[in-house]
């Protein structure tokens, strides 16, 4: 197993994520240096994406390429970098070797290996908060639809499906992210829809009365710019944002659909908004 990991700028890092993102959809490790970030992509040799490619998505924001041989053991100290996870008391995510939790949480079960998203970054755990943070959806059977945009594994679109949200949808510009929403929402037994659209090519996302957007300042951006087809949102949960992103993205909707900051959260470096009309 082979370690190929990128350091980048900071200031930049937002950008060079969303580029590396392209080349790795099945996601990247992040470390903080300081000054710098750190994304490490794992694979056999010859299944990594090339360097000059790598080097080209980082572009200016570059530092430093550096390749490391991992141990045998990656597996299992893989899994042990995977831990289960409980938020506001009422959702437990965890990967599937994990155990059930106690009676209570409600459960979610994500495969790590299959699409970003699992819970435990700091702008999941966010979403999820914000999520809970809402009125619960009407009664059983006249649910409140919602739609996932930058899917990923799918386990915002499952956490709202569990939660009484209905009909759920995700988009995702992977294949592999939408192919892995559907997997595990079958693992876990919700009805979640999930569809290949392209944010940046394929025109405004599908809309819903609540939407949840776990994605990097410049796609939160363009949704905000693009607006969204059919039905328009009532509430709109966007993460992916370094703390000092969140105002301008705020106004950003704010102009464009007259939605209005009502909560915002912090973790780590991270923020994410709760907006309503």
């Amino acid at each position: 197993m082979i370690r190929l990991a990128v350091r980048v700028r900071r200031e930049d890092a937002e950008i060079a994520l969303a580029e590396l993102l392209a080349l790795a959809p099945a996601g990247v490790e992040e470390v903080d240096l300081g000054n710098r970030v750190e994304y490490a992509i794992y694979g056999a040799p010859g299944e990594l994406p090339d360097l000059p490619d790598l080097q080209a998505a980082a572009g200016d924001a570059l530092v430093e390429v550096t390749t490391t041989h991992v141990e045998d053991d990656w597996a299992e100290r893989w899994r042990d970098f995977h831990q289960p996870i409980e938020v506001g008391g009422r959702l437990h995510v965890r990967a599937p070797w994990h155990p059930e939790p106690c009676p209570g949480p409600i459960d979610i079960v994500i495969d790590p290996g299959q699409a970003f998203g699992t819970g435990a970054h700091h702008t999941t755990r966010l979403c999820l908060e914000l999520l809970l943070a809402l009125e619960p959806p009407p009664a059983s059977g006249s649910g409140r639809a919602m739609m996932d945009v930058g899917c990923g594994s799918g386990v915002l679109g499952i956490a709202a499906a569990k939660l009484g949200y209905g009909p759920v949808a995700g988009v995702d510009h992977e294949r592999e992210s939408v192919a892995a929403t559907l997997a595990n929402a079958a693992v876990n037994g919700v009805a979640m829809d999930a569809a290949r659209h392209d944010l940046l090519r394929d025109g405004p996302s599908p809309g819903a009365p609540v939407v949840l957007a776990n994605l990097l300042r410049p796609l939160l951006l363009r949704v905000s710019a693009d607006g969204f087809t059919g039905v328009q949102p009532d509430v709109v949960i966007a993460s992916g944002l370094l703390a000092h992103e969140a105002d301008e993205v705020a106004a950003a909707f704010g102009a464009a659909h007259g939605l209005r900051e009502v909560d915002r959260r912090h973790g780590g470096e991270w923020a994410a908004l709760l907006l309503r009309r």
